[in-house]
């Protein structure tokens, strides 16, 4: 199974129609997003091209493919427009024996971790910090920003062969 994580579009069409590129060049099985999809937020300057419509556009055609967990910047609204469930505070997903908590990252993070088993891993956005990172009783991962990068790379994950790699945007 191949898997693409990505977080923190913050209402990027130019960027979520690069994500979306990437999803079907690597032809992943399905694309999880850690939150902060449509909004940019009050702390973040307006990224390239902001257009939440479109943006909304772009998922609704890949909704089956699509988990989501809410962000920081999501609201009921969000939900009204968007054909896939985003509300959710985390998911949880069992890949090749360990546990992927998944989770956007502004209240379960590395300071403050859900119960997990060692090498059992949490998956963060909200920094627009790519990571990977070995926390001693867990890895901790985080994709980055697809549009508003903190690392200076727009950025999404990908796990296969049980291995996660950052890549570009």
């Amino acid at each position: 199974m191949k898997i693409m994580f990505a977080s923190d579009i913050h209402g990027s069409g130019k960027y979520a129609a690069l994500m979306k590129k990437r999803f079907e060049e690597e032809r992943a099985d399905k694309l999880v997003l850690l939150g902060d999809l449509l909004y940019h937020g009050p702390r973040n300057d307006l990224p390239e091209e902001y257009s939440p419509k479109r943006v909304t556009e772009l998922l609704n055609g890949m909704a089956k493919d699509i988990i989501c967990v809410r962000g920081n910047c999501e609201a009921p609204v969000d939900q009204m427009v968007l054909d896939f469930p985003c509300m959710a505070d985390y998911a949880v997903l069992y890949l090749d024996g360990r546990t992927i908590y998944i989770t956007h990252g502004h209240v379960i993070n590395p300071q403050n971790p859900p119960k997990l088993n060692r090498g059992d891993c949490l998956m963060n956005g909200h920094t627009h910090i790519s990571a990977v990172k070995d926390m001693g009783d867990f890895m901790y991962l985080n994709p980055g920003s697809v549009s508003i990068p903190k690392d200076g790379r727009h950025s999404y994950m990908i796990y296969e062969d049980g291995k996660f790699l950052i890549k570009e945007i």
